[in-house]
C-alpha cells in the first residue's frame, strides 16, 4: 500500500510529495527544494521513515518544480523522469528565475528517463500509471494509482480551480480537454494531490470547480 508524504517548500509553497509502500522503496515527485534547510528537512525525513529513494519524477518542469533538482543528483544521484516535451524548459530556468528576482539559480540536471502517456512507473509493490495532460506547460503528466485512487497532478487539476494557462507555452483549450479527457473519466472518490494548496477530489471538482461546469 502506497503512503503519500508531503513537503512544502520555495517561495512558491510547491508540494514535493514522497510516496512509498511496505518494502521502503520511494519515488519522489517534484522537488521543490531551495533552501539549505529544505535540504536538511528531506534528507532527515528520507533517513527517518528509512526510505530508499529508488525514482525522480517531475510531473512537468516549471522552475518551482525543478528547483531541487541538482540537489537530487548530489545527494540521492537520481535524474529526473519526465516528458520530452519540457525538456526544453530546463535550459530556461536561470532566464526565468532572473525574471522572478531570484539569484544564483543554475540551470538544473539534465532529464533521465524520458516518459509518456500510459507507461507505467513501478517501485516496490506499486505501480504508477502516467496521463499526459498538456495545457499548463506542453509535456505536464499526471501520475495515477487506480488500485487506492489517488492522482499526482502537479498544476494541472487544483481544488476548485485548474492550471495556469498564461505562462509561455500554455494552452487554455488544451489544458481544459486533457482534464476532461483524462481527469473527469475518473471516480468521484480519487483523491488529487496538487502542486500548490491542499488536496481535493475529482467528485468536488467536478461539482465545485467553475472552469470545469457543463464539461
Amino acid at each position: 500500500m502506497i503512503t503519500i508524504e508531503t513537503l512544502v517548500f520555495n517561495h512558491w509553497q510547491e508540494n514535493t510529495y514522497i510516496l512509498h509502500d511496505e518494502t521502503g522503496e520511494a519515488v519522489l515527485i517534484d522537488c521543490g527544494v531551495f533552501f539549505e534547510e529544505e535540504g536538511k528537512k528531506l534528507i532527515d525525513f528520507v533517513e527517518k521513515k528509512g526510505l530508499k529513494l529508488v525514482k525522480q519524477l517531475n510531473t512537468h518542469l516549471h522552475i518551482d518544480h525543478v528547483l531541487g533538482n541538482q540537489f537530487m543528483k548530489d545527494e540521492f544521484n537520481l535524474l529526473t523522469c519526465a516528458h520530452k516535451d519540457d525538456e526544453f524548459l530546463l535550459a530556461e530556468a536561470p532566464n526565468y528565475a532572473v525574471r522572478l528576482g531570484l539569484e544564483n539559480v543554475v540551470e538544473p540536471p539534465k532529464m533521465g528517463e524520458a516518459i509518456q502517456d500510459g507507461d507505467v512507473i513501478k517501485f516496490g509493490n506499486s505501480e504508477l500509471k502516467v496521463l499526459h495532460v498538456p495545457g499548463h506547460s506542453p509535456g505536464h503528466v499526471v501520475f495515477y494509482n487506480e488500485e487506492q485512487k489517488f492522482v499526482i497532478a502537479g498544476d494541472v487539476l487544483f481544488r476548485e480551480s485548474i492550471g495556469r494557462t498564461d505562462l509561455p507555452y500554455g494552452n487554455y483549450e488544451q489544458l481544459i480537454g486533457g482534464i476532461k479527457e483524462k481527469l473527469l473519466v475518473l471516480d468521484d472518490e480519487v483523491e488529487v494531490y496538487p502542486g500548490h494548496g491542499p488536496s481535493t477530489t475529482i467528485g468536488h471538482e467536478r461539482n465545485n470547480n467553475v472552469f470545469l461546469k457543463g464539461l
